[in-house]
């Protein structure tokens, strides 16, 4: 029987992990090509922290290396991103103006950084808290600057500032609510947490909704709604994610909320 051909839009952990069980229940079934936009092989996103706290390499969160892809004669471009879908014709199109036809497409996009709609997102030293790369643009930071401001009180702007902390940076951590990780702590569990971590050497402003990022070309600080400002060096966006579903809708696939 001729193999159907597979397209995976998406390297991420989701999409190897429905790979492996199409692999396991169908192993000869289909040719494989999978697009991924980031330069690397598929890690472990939620490890990203370890990255930028020091004493883990991109390799120790690597979760299937060049050779599985090969042994599964899996078709692998990275830092490729698909742009377009054409699902009368069943082809989907690229950034480097590769074009690939399927006969079966699993989108597996993932989130997009949350940014702040406010002025200043675009300076030099705003960096989001999602990749590999925003890893390593932090680390760089911390070797030419010492302040910096982590905007979200959630598991991750902690995890962020954690890792900005063991880099040698002093940490201020501004949230908008009036307890850190607010969804899952009640108020009790996250002022234990808020204590620890201030002994820990982070800095709290809570309550916090920002305004506007200050400075010429690049980071100087931060102005809050109620009028007062802090000086920064860096800002980390750690305010949530986003459905990664822009390039399904515009390509005229239908998308909705899961339940």
């Amino acid at each position: 029987m001729e193999k159907q051909k597979l397209v995976l839009i998406g390297n991420g952990m989701a999409g190897i992990n429905c790979l492996e069980e199409i692999l396991k229940l169908q192993p000869n079934h289909f040719d494989i090509v999978v697009f991924g936009s980031e330069p690397h092989y598929n890690y472990n996103r939620i490890l990203l922290s370890t990255v930028l706290q020091g004493g883990t390499k991109v390799e120790d969160i690597t979760l299937h290396n060049r050779e599985w892809y090969e042994n599964h004669n899996i078709q692998l471009y990275t830092g490729e991103t698909v742009i377009s879908v054409d699902s009368k014709t069943k082809v989907v199109m690229t950034n480097h103006n590769r074009e690939v036809s399927y006969d079966k497409l699993i989108f597996a996009t993932g989130s997009v950084p949350f940014v702040l709609p406010i002025p200043g997102a675009d300076k030099e030293g705003v960096v989001n808290f999602r990749t590999i790369e925003d890893c390593h643009k932090i680390i760089e930071i911390s070797e030419k600057y010492k302040k910096a401001a982590v905007i979200g009180g959630g598991l991750l702007g902690l995890e962020a500032a954690r890792g900005l902390l063991n880099l040698g940076m002093k940490v201020d951590v501004i949230h908008i609510a009036s307890n850190l990780m607010e969804r899952q702590l009640d108020p009790t569990a996250a002022k234990m947490l808020q204590l620890e971590l201030e002994c820990q050497g982070m800095n709290f402003l809570l309550e916090k909704a920002t305004e506007e990022i200050i400075g010429d070309s690049k980071v100087e600080g931060l102005r809050f709604k109620d009028g007062s400002t802090i000086e920064a060096d860096a800002v980390i966006m750690a305010v949530g994610v986003r459905p990664n579903v822009q390039m399904a809708k515009e390509s005229g696939i239908e998308t909705n909320r899961a339940f």
